[in-house]
């Protein structure tokens, strides 16, 4: 079975003149090797594509994949993500991850957040600001919390995003608007724990691996997983395994958001407390880090006794089982030990 890789590399798009921030939710070489490695580990034949331009090119001249892993980014727009998706249904290849459709609204975190809460999902209250006048229309208590819309990998989301007066909300909604390009999230402020839990699987037969909670260190920027403490966690913040009781309700509230997205394979949503202790979703990850070091999945796959390759394959067996095209490959390693266990026999 040939598996096409598509992605993003941060590289690439740095000698393109892009900044640090703008290019921090591409890929490095050795998240690509990870995966690719992985992948052969499992009795896969691979081949990698790259970004959309290699994409559409190769499709062009007639090339094709049994199936895609996607993590590509994309470049601009509210459906960035869903780019390579879309082209690839056009061309009837299945890919691994969410569709098209679902990685546009999760991307957007007001819509998401809309779809989450009519289907009964605690979720913070919550406003979009599409413009400095909107800013002064807010209706909620502080402190508020503010944030890009449409970012990832804690884009936009410093100490300055925790608001508590109706000039500082203005002031950070502005900034967003004007750094970023587009509308502002505002949320109620969650005060309680913040925990992270990665999930693998499609619908009735998605998991949640376990729950990761996020903790501060005395020199992290508190009250924000932002983008500073993101890149310097190893000196910012400490993650441990959730396995208390608040755990396991964070684990189904994170169960529950996934279904009601539509998200597939594998991912990972984000949960905090409220003042009352109640998990409450935050934001969805549905092309979740996959960096065999840096990434909060690996990180708690690691610490749950899950190797990075258990992981790859558990992803690659929703993808195979929810398009019907078959089980998993066997393994050259699967192989060579059940060939040496029939010679004993």
């Amino acid at each position: 079975m040939l598996v096409g890789l598509t992605y993003d590399l941060k590289a690439d798009y740095l000698a393109m003149g892009f900044s640090e921030e703008e290019a921090a939710e591409f890929d490095s070489p050795a998240t690509i090797e990870a995966i690719e490695e992985a992948l052969q580990s499992h009795g896969f034949l691979t081949e990698r594509v790259g970004a959309l331009p290699s994409l559409a090119s190769a499709l062009l001249q007639g090339k094709r994949w049994d199936i895609v892993f996607n993590i590509a980014e994309g470049l601009h727009g509210f459906a960035r993500e869903s780019q390579v998706p879309a082209l690839l249904d056009y061309y009837n290849i299945p890919c691994v991850f969410s569709d098209a459709m679902t990685l546009g609204v999760c991307l957007h975190k007001g819509i998401t957040k809309h779809v989450v809460r009519d289907k009964g999902v605690p979720t913070a209250d919550f406003a979009v600001v599409e413009d400095a006048e909107g800013a002064y229309a807010v209706n909620l208590p502080y402190p508020l919390f503010v944030k890009p819309v449409a970012e990832g990998t804690g884009i936009g989301v410093g100490a300055a995003s925790k608001v508590r007066t109706r000039e500082e909300l203005v002031a950070a909604c502005e900034h967003v608007l004007a750094r970023y390009n587009q509308p502002a999230l505002v949320e109620t402020f969650l005060s309680g724990r913040e925990l992270t839990v990665g999930i693998v699987g499609t619908g009735r037969n998605a998991r949640a691996l376990g729950a990761l909670e996020v903790v501060f260190a005395s020199s992290a920027e508190s009250d924000a997983y932002g983008y500073v403490n993101k890149a310097e966690y190893l000196d910012r913040m400490q993650y441990h395994l959730a396995e208390d009781e608040v755990g396991r309700y964070a684990a189904q509230v994170a169960l529950d958001a996934w279904r009601a997205l539509g998200c597939r394979d594998g991912g990972r949503v984000d949960v905090r407390l409220d003042a009352d202790g109640v998990p409450n979703f935050i934001e969805v990850n549905p092309l979740a880090g996959l960096h065999p070091v840096n990434s909060d999945l690996p990180i708690l796959c690691y610490k749950m006794g899950i190797t990075y390759r258990q992981l790859i394959g558990d992803i690659m067996e929703s993808a195979l089982e929810r398009t019907g095209l078959g089980s998993m490959p066997v393994s050259p390693v699967r192989q060579a030990v059940e060939s040496a266990a029939e010679a004993v026999r």
